[in-house]
C-alpha cells in the first residue's frame, strides 16, 4: 500500500475518461483500465493512471468519478484501487446532445438528439429514465426509436443508480456489483421493497446487512418479511455450519428471536415467529415435519436417499447366486495371479459384495480395503464371464466397473492402487458446476455392472441423493469408507447413518496388514481411534516423531522439521503441513506465509503475481477451493504453479497462471485466483481423501475448540511414510480423549429402519 509522507493512506478520488481497457472479465467484472486523469485529490496521481477493481466495462468518451486509494504493485507499479465509482453524466445541453448521438444510441443522430434537448432541456436524461412517456413529446420520434432510447438509458443508468443506492447503505463496490449481477434493473425494486430477499439470492449478504437496509426502509420489529428472513437465515446457518439436515423447531424460533432482538433492539414475540414459520411452510420455502424444520432441498435429498436405497435393495430378488465352490475356485485363481492369500474377513467381504445389491466395506488404515477391492473386481469378472482389463474396452464409457470418490486426489489414489480407471463422483454424474440445472425427475442413468465408491464418509446428503438416483437397479454397489474419519463438509453423515440403520450388509476390516517392519504410524492411528495414546513416542522410531514446542514456537518448529526433510532430498510436493484452524500464529495462513518463504522464496528472475495480499510464484504449491468439473479439477485438489506469463508487452499486461494438478494443466486469469490458495499448509478438513509421503501436524491448546478425536485421526491417517507431530502433548492427549463431536441432526437412519423388508414387499403388490 502506498503511503504519503504523512504516513496516512490516501483514500480520495480521481476524475477522468477511459483511454483503453487492459483487462475485463464479463463474469467477475474485474477490470484493469488506463484512465486519462482530468482531476485528482492526490498530487501523486499521474496524468495517465491505471485503475483496478470490480466494475462493468468502462466506455469511451464518458467521464468517471473513482473513489479509492493508490497502491504500489510489486511488478506493475503505481495503481489506483477503486472502491466506488460512478459515471458522470453530461450536464450541459451540448454534452447531452453528444451523449445521445453517440454510438451507444444507434440510429439516433445529432438532429434527433437536439430535438430531445430542445423539448426536455438539461434534465432530459433523468426525465426519460423516470418517465418513458416524456419521449412522446418529441416531434417526429417514432415509438420504436423512443423505446430503444429508453431501454438503453435504463441499462446505462441502471447500474449507476443501484451502485449509488448501495453505497449509501455502506456496501463495497464488489458486493454492490454482485447485487446488480443478480437482479439487473430490478435491483432497486428489491432493495426498496424486500431487501431480505438478497440473503437468499446474493452470496455474501447476511441477515445483519439486509436488516440494516430494511430498517432504513421502515421494515422493523415484527414485520413479516423481517421475521421470515431471520428464520430462513437461522435455518440455513445451522445446516451449512453445523451439518444438520434438520433443526428442531424450538431451536429455530429461539435463535431467530435472539437474532431479531439483537439487530432490532426490541422484543419479538415467539408466537409471531411461529406464525411466520407456518407461512414459510405454506410458501414452500421450508418443510416442517413434526418438530423438525428442513430446507426443502435437504428434506427431499434425505427422502430420495431412502427411496433409492430401497429401490436398489429390492433388486436382491434378481441377484445371480453362485455356489460356494464356484466362488472359492474364482478366489483361488485371483490369489494365485496376485500372489496373495486373503484372510477370512477379507474373503467374507468379497463374498458379501458379490451376493448383495449393496454392501458397505469399512476399516481403518492398513486393514486391506484396497486389497479387497482388487480381489472383488477380479472375482466379479471371473464369475460374470467378463474382462476387467480396461485395455479390452476401446469405446469410452463401456468399461463394466465404475470407480469413483468425492475428490480428485481420492480418485487418483483409487486408480493408482487398483490399476483401474476412477473419477470424481461429480465428473461421473456429468455435473458441470451448476447443479441447480440437474433434472431431478429424470436423472441420466449410469452404465455398468458394478460401482465402487471410496471415501464415503466425505459424501454429504445432497451428493448421495444425486448419486443414488443415477444408479440403475441392475448395478451392484459397494460403498467403501472409514467411519472414524470426519463427516462430510456438507450437511448429513451418510456413511455413519447407513451403518447405523443395519439394512445394508456391512463388513468391517480390523486386522492390520499394511505395515512395514518397524512402522508405528498405523498402530498410532488405530490407538487414536480407540481413544488411546502411548505415554510417549519413541525418539528412535523411523516414521513417527513428536517434537515438543509452545504455540508461539510452532512456526519455527515446523520450519526446522521441513528443513530436515529438504536436507534429505524431499520436496514441497512430498510434504504436507496440516493444521485445524486458519487464524493465529499456528494457523494455516501464517504457516503458509512462512513455508512459501522456505520452499519458494522470491528470486530476481522468478515470476509472480499478487492477488489481494497473497503473492503467487512459479513453483508454488496451491490448493483448489471450488469444484471446476469442466477442467476436471475439484475442491481439495493440490497443484503446482508451473507458469506465469503475460500476453502483451506493456506495463499493464494480462496475467495468466498455469497450474498443474497431477498432470492436468489449468489456466487461470488473475480474477480466477479467488479459486485457489497456498497449499504448503492446509486444513485437516481439506486434506480428506488425500495421502502424502510426509505429514507434519502441529497440535496445541490454541486449537482448543477443534481438538477432537476424529479430527486428529483424520489428520494422522493422511501420512503414508512419515508422521511428524509437534506442539503440546497435553493438547494431543486432550484431543484423543475428546469424542464430543457435535451430533448432526438427520432422520436417515430412522427412515431407513422404518422402511422395512415387509414395507418393500407390500409396495410391490
Amino acid at each position: 500500500m502506498l503511503e504519503l509522507e504523512t504516513g496516512q493512506e490516501e483514500k480520495d478520488y480521481i476524475k477522468g475518461e477511459l483511454l483503453y481497457t487492459v483487462y475485463h472479465s464479463e463474469e467477475s467484472l474485474y477490470t484493469v483500465a488506463k484512465i486519462k486523469v482530468k482531476e485528482a485529490s492526490n498530487p501523486l496521481v499521474e496524468k495517465e493512471t491505471t485503475v483496478v477493481g470490480v466494475m462493468p466495462r468502462l466506455e469511451m468518451d464518458v467521464n468517471y468519478l473513482f473513489h479509492g486509494h493508490l497502491t504500489e504493485h510489486p511488478r506493475f507499479g503505481r495503481q489506483y484501487k477503486v472502491e466506488q465509482f460512478q459515471k458522470i453524466m453530461p450536464e450541459t445541453e451540448q454534452g447531452i446532445i453528444l451523449y445521445l448521438s453517440s454510438e451507444r444510441f444507434p440510429g439516433i443522430g445529432k438532429k434527433t438528439a437536439e430535438k430531445i434537448v430542445d423539448v426536455l432541456g438539461k434534465e432530459a436524461i433523468s426525465r426519460i429514465v423516470e418517465d418513458r412517456a416524456s419521449l412522446e413529446k418529441i416531434p417526429g420520434l417514432n415509438p420504436k426509436k423512443a423505446e430503444e432510447i429508453y431501454q438503453t438509458l435504463l441499462e446505462d443508468q441502471g447500474i449507476e443508480q443501484v451502485l449509488m443506492r448501495l453505497y449509501e447503505f455502506g456496501f463495497g463496490l464488489q458486493l454492490a456489483v454482485k447485487v446488480y449481477q443478480v437482479y439487473k434493473t430490478e435491483a432497486l425494486v428489491i432493495i426498496e421493497t424486500n431487501p431480505y430477499q438478497m440473503i437468499e439470492d446474493v452470496e455474501g449478504i447476511g441477515f445483519g446487512r439486509a436488516d440494516m437496509i430494511g430498517r432504513k426502509q421502515g421494515i422493523t420489529g415484527s414485520h413479516p418479511d423481517r421475521i421470515k428472513a431471520a428464520v430462513l437465515y437461522t435455518l440455513n446457518e445451522n445446516s451449512m455450519n453445523e451439518g444438520h439436515v434438520f433443526v428442531r423447531n424450538e431451536t429455530i424460533v429461539t435463535n431467530s428471536k435472539v437474532l431479531l432482538e439483537k439487530e432490532g433492539g426490541e422484543e419479538i414475540s415467539s408466537l409471531k415467529i411461529a406464525d411466520q414459520v407456518i407461512a414459510l411452510g405454506e410458501e414452500g420455502k421450508i418443510i416442517v415435519e413434526e418438530d423438525r424444520m428442513y430446507l426443502p432441498s435437504l428434506y427431499f435429498a434425505e427422502q430420495g436417499i431412502v427411496s433409492n436405497l430401497h429401490r436398489l435393495l429390492d433388486s436382491d430378488n434378481d441377484m445371480e447366486e453362485y455356489p460356494d465352490s464356484e466362488f472359492y475356485k474364482a478366489l483361488g485363481q485371483v490369489e494365485e495371479s496376485l500372489g496373495i492369500s486373503y484372510a477370512p474377513s477379507q474373503q467374507e467381504a468379497i463374498k458379501e459384495a458379490l451376493s448383495s445389491p449393496i454392501m458397505i466395506l469399512t476399516g481403518g488404515p492398513g486393514t486391506g480395503k484396497t486389497t479387497v477391492i482388487k480381489g472383488l473386481v477380479e472375482v466379479f469378472g471371473i464369475l460374470k464371464g467378463i474382462s476387467v482389463n480396461p485395455e479390452d474396452y476401446k469405446k469410452k464409457g463401456d468399461f463394466p466397473i465404475l470407480m469413483a470418490a468425492p475428490t480428485g486426489r481420492a480418485a487418483k489414489r483409487m486408480s493408482e492402487s487398483t490399476g483401474l480407471p476412477a473419477s470424481t463422483i461429480h465428473r461421473l454424474l456429468g455435473f458441470k458446476g451448476n447443479e441447480a440445472e440437474i433434472d431431478d425427475e429424470h436423472p441420466e442413468q449410469l452404465e455398468g455392472k458394478l460401482i465402487i465408491l471410496d471415501e464415503m464418509s466425505m459424501v454429504d446428503t445432497w451428493l448421495a441423493n444425486q448419486l443414488l438416483k443415477a444408479i440403475p437397479k441392475d448395478m451392484q454397489v459397494v460403498f467403501v469408507g472409514d467411519e472414524d474419519q470426519l463427516p462430510s463438509v456438507g450437511p448429513g453423515q451418510v456413511l455413519a447413518d447407513l451403518l447405523a440403520s443395519k439394512i445394508i450388509p456391512a463388513v468391517k476390516l480390523t486386522d492390520i496388514y499394511r505395515q512395514s517392519e518397524g512402522s508405528k504410524i498405523i498402530d498410532f492411528s488405530h490407538g487414536i481411534k480407540e481413544g488411546k495414546l502411548p505415554e510417549r513416542i519413541d525418539s528412535t522410531s523411523k516414521d513417527l516423531r513428536f517434537f515438543p514446542c509452545s504455540q508461539q514456537n510452532v512456526p519455527e518448529a515446523v520450519k526446522r522439521i521441513c528443513e530436515g526433510a529438504i536436507s534429505k532430498g524431499y520436496s514441497a510436493r512430498e510434504i504436507q503441513v496440516l493444521a485445524p484452524m486458519y487464524r493465529g500464529v499456528a494457523g494455516v495462513e501464517n504457516l503458509n506465509d512462512m513455508l512459501q518463504k522456505l520452499f519458494n522464496p522470491p528470486t530476481e528472475k522468478g515470476r509472480e503475481v499478487t492477488y489481494g495480499n497473497i503473492v503467487y510464484r512459479t513453483g508454488d504449491m496451491v490448493l483448489q477451493l471450488v469444484n471446476n468439473p469442466e477442467e476436471n479439477v475439484f475442491n481439495g485438489d493440490r497443484g503446482e504453479i508451473v507458469a506465469i506469463f503475460t500476453e502483451k508487452e506493456n506495463t499493464d499486461r494480462e496475467v495468466k497462471i498455469v497450474i498443474s494438478f497431477d498432470g492436468i494443466e489449468v489456466t487461470y486469469t488473475k480474477p480466477d485466483l479467488s479459486q485457489i490458495t497456498h497449499a504448503y499448509c492446509c486444513s485437516i478438513h481439506k486434506s480428506q481423501g488425500s495421502e502424502f509421503p510426509i505429514v507434519i501436524m502441529p497440535v496445541v491448546k490454541g486449537y482448543y475448540r477443534m481438538l477432537r478425536k476424529k479430527l486428529i485421526y483424520t489428520g494422522v491417517t493422511r501420512a503414508k511414510n512419515f508422521l511428524l507431530l509437534c506442539g503440546e502433548w497435553d493438547a494431543l492427549a486432550y484431543a484423543v480423549g475428546n469424542d464430543s463431536d457435535v451430533k448432526r441432526n438427520t432422520m436417515l437412519t430412522k427412515k431407513l429402519k422404518n422402511f422395512t423388508k415387509a414395507n418393500r414387499s407390500s409396495s410391490k403388490i
